[in-house]
């Protein structure tokens, strides 16, 4: 796959040198995009276990004392949104809600010029008793992970059996007002292959919006296998043997959805109803992608298939100042890769699995 495949312009006139960088305040890289979307790992600890993403007994986890803390972390949101240009702000893990001063965090970010955009990507634990504060604090809406409707499907998936407080959880946040709610699911073949129009029904029923996602080579054990993914066009074809579905006209952008309005359907509060494929496999959004991603001890990663970062925890340990930082970060951005690489004959998988990187 060339970088004309992956709709990825090229700048004329550039290299792989820092300083043949534009005088651009904002994350821009040598191929035109520009990074306005932050990808916030508040750590790397999780309270399931999903076998996609983690072994039974967990990973060992991160030295408290290597990841950030909360100023630290409001620090960086803060030079990425007053000097780099950044509008939208999702906070991940691991688990997010694991974090105690999630809140204070949030609150502290609303509380910034221009106000960004602000978003928690969780497993839904624990938001019955959290959904509110977050939304006190400034919250705007919440991404849900869920691949299963089903008690016992569930358990196997993520070695726990605590559906009921998920979905306890995501009525918690609507009642909060963090919407529009998205569900994020992975389907895996012979385990929940077959619950897509399922999934999608209810998720229109709640006033949800379901958005399918192509298992990604981002396992902590590397058993990635592309013969074993259930792709979009299998996606598609599932769902539309009990609904109709059309491509949204509404222009995507830097989405990694691909939307599809779904006919007879509405939103809460009007306007018609969607369902989303993120197809980051067979169907590459690298040209149009506009995310910076911050790691939980500190380090920029440019894409989520990264094979290197960009340290900002030492700098900022350091004694950096906050323009120092931000330069940093824009030279880390400049050298962003034209694409994520996984059709590439030598592609290996990031050391990092996606509960250390953030989702």
């Amino acid at each position: 796959m060339t970088i004309l495949d992956l709709g990825v312009p090229s700048v004329p006139g550039t290299s792989d040198t820092a300083a043949d960088r534009p005088s651009d305040a904002r994350l821009v890289d040598r191929y035109g995009r520009v990074a306005t979307d932050l990808r916030v790992s508040l750590t790397d600890r999780c309270n399931l276990r999903c076998t996609y993403c983690m072994p039974a007994e967990g990973l060992e986890w991160m030295p408290t004392e290597q990841a950030l803390t909360d100023d630290e972390v409001v620090r960086l949101v803060r030079i990425a949104v007053e000097h780099l240009g950044v509008q939208e702000i999702r906070f991940t893990g691991g688990e997010p809600l694991l974090r105690r001063g999630l809140e204070d965090i949030v609150a502290a970010t609303a509380a910034l010029t221009p106000k960004p955009d602000m978003s928690v990507t969780t497993n839904g634990l624990g938001l019955t008793k959290r959904a509110r504060r977050l939304a006190d604090a400034g919250l705007d809406r919440v991404n849900v992970s869920l691949d299963t409707l089903r008690p016992e499907r569930f358990a196997e998936i993520t070695r726990r059996d605590r559906l009921g407080d998920v979905l306890d959880g995501l009525a918690a946040a609507r009642d909060a007002g963090l919407g529009p709610i998205k569900i994020n699911t992975v389907l895996m073949p012979g385990l929940n292959d077959d619950e897509a129009p399922d999934l999608l029904g209810w998720a229109l029923a709640e006033g949800f919006e379901l958005r399918i996602i192509e298992q990604m080579p981002l396992d902590a054990g590397h058993s990635w296998q592309r013969d074993r993914m259930i792709t979009a066009e299998q996606i598609l074809a599932s769902l539309q043997t009990r609904f109709s579905l059309r491509p949204d006209p509404a222009e995507r952008g830097g989405a990694p959805a691909e939307r599809f309005l779904v006919d007879g359907w509405e939103r809460p509060g009007g306007g018609p109803a969607r369902v989303g494929v993120i197809a980051s496999v067979t169907r590459p959004f690298c040209g149009t992608c506009d995310r910076t991603r911050l790691t939980a001890d500190g380090q920029v990663r440019t894409c989520l298939f990264a094979r290197s970062e960009n340290d900002l925890r030492s700098l900022l340990r350091g004694g950096g100042t906050d323009a120092e930082i931000a330069a940093a970060w824009r030279v880390a951005m400049w050298g962003k890769k034209p694409g994520h690489g996984i059709d590439d004959p030598g592609f290996l998988q990031p050391d990092r699995p996606m509960s250390a990187i953030g989702g």
